[in-house]
């Protein structure tokens, strides 16, 4: 029987960040990871530089790394219909197959011990955690932070709520080869049924992540005729994919993505990630999202172990305010956006919305995006 302070289950960038952040703190941490490191991941990899300041806080840098700089974003409706604007902060092109990596070796280099395993049922009682692993390893805990993503066995388990929906979306990914593409553009083409992300990584590679609504997507075989029939029938998709080359031997796919209110805490297990909330594709935020997710469980815990008067009970609570107050709003403003988009009828006027008063996009994209995040 294992014993230690804080267990992260899940190694994504919200596992990875709380176990470098916890780990640098001196805390005793186990992080438990289904699968080998590196790995491609179905993510949209646009990481805003609101980041920075707390990774470079952790000791994670990228200045030696030719990471592309993103300051442009491009809207294109079904008709292909395009408008371009400044990203104020801007962000990085950075794939999850890289990013996840630097996150692993970092964490390991904290002295955190991870775990390859996949749990299987988490109990808490006496104020303690036990967690089980497949492999029948015990291990106890203080503390147990669930960053295993959009969708799990464990969600069942916990008897969360949003796991006995049907979910009608499913994410397609994959990196194109494009000579075309600018490096510093992020660009969002709307199709009948859904809507694709283009940006460039640090692979020299275009990610290209679409989500798709399972309706528009089962009348077809499989993805590229998916992708031939719907997502072509917009002009700048259909000249993007005409001039690009497919990098991966078949497309990454998850279906099942649900965008439904998730408990930000269950059994006591404070969630991070899209395992606490996904935020619409189309925001360009997830990823910076889930590691800001990450810091704000971490300082709670950290907090409980510095000061007397803090109990698990205001760790909960604490977590809970801060993690509303960061990013409830931003939810909100994507499923607003996601039905807008999705609506055909609205697609069309909010592009000549937009055309006519161009000072909303920046304040759409200030509301799905934070401040610099700072320790």
């Amino acid at each position: 029987m294992k014993k230690t302070q804080v267990i992260i289950i899940g190694g994504g960038l919200a596992g990875l960040t709380a176990a470098i952040h916890l780990s640098k703190m001196r805390l005793e941490v186990i992080l438990i990871e289904k699968e080998n490191y590196p790995k491609h991941k179905v993510c949209g990899e646009y990481l805003s530089n609101e980041v920075l300041p707390y990774f470079e806080s952790l000791g994670i840098c990228f200045r030696d790394i030719p990471i592309p700089e993103i300051s442009r974003m491009e809207f294109s409706n079904n008709d292909g219909q395009s408008l371009f604007y400044d990203l104020e902060l801007g962000g990085m092109g950075i794939s999850r197959h890289f990013l996840d990596h630097q996150l692993y070796k970092k964490a390991l280099e904290n002295g955190c011990e991870i775990i390859k395993d996949t749990v299987t049922r988490v109990e808490f009682a006496n104020q303690e955690f036990l967690v089980t692993t497949q492999q029948e390893v015990q291990i106890k805990s203080d503390f147990v932070l669930g960053a295993f993503g959009k969708r799990s066995n464990l969600d069942k388990m916990l008897d969360r709520k949003f796991i006995d929906h049907h979910s009608g979306w499913l994410a397609v990914k994959a990196h194109y080869s494009n000579d075309h593409h600018p490096e510093n553009l992020v660009s969002l083409h709307n199709f009948n049924g859904g809507y694709c992300g283009i940006s460039a990584t640090e692979t020299g590679r275009l990610n290209v992540c679409y989500l798709a609504s399972y309706r528009s997507f089962k009348n077809f075989k499989n993805p590229e005729s998916y992708r031939e029939k719907v997502l072509m029938a917009n002009p700048k998709l259909k000249e993007f994919f005409i001039n690009s080359e497919n990098a991966f031997d078949r497309e990454l796919s998850i279906a099942q993505v649900s965008f439904e209110k998730k408990d930000l805490i269950k059994e006591h297990v404070l969630m991070l990630g899209d395992a606490a909330g996904l935020i619409h594709p189309l925001c360009g935020n997830g990823m910076a999202m889930a590691v800001h997710s990450a810091k704000l469980a971490s300082e709670k815990i950290l907090k409980y172990y510095s000061e007397p008067v803090m109990d698990r009970k205001n760790v909960e609570n604490e977590y809970m305010k801060n993690w509303n107050s960061n990013f409830k709003d931003r939810l909100r403003t994507g499923r607003i956006l996601q039905k807008i988009l999705l609506n055909q009828s609205l697609s069309g006027l909010s592009l000549q919305l937009l055309t006519y008063f161009p000072g909303l996009m920046p304040q759409i994209i200030k509301r799905t995006h934070g401040d610099p995040i700072y320790v």
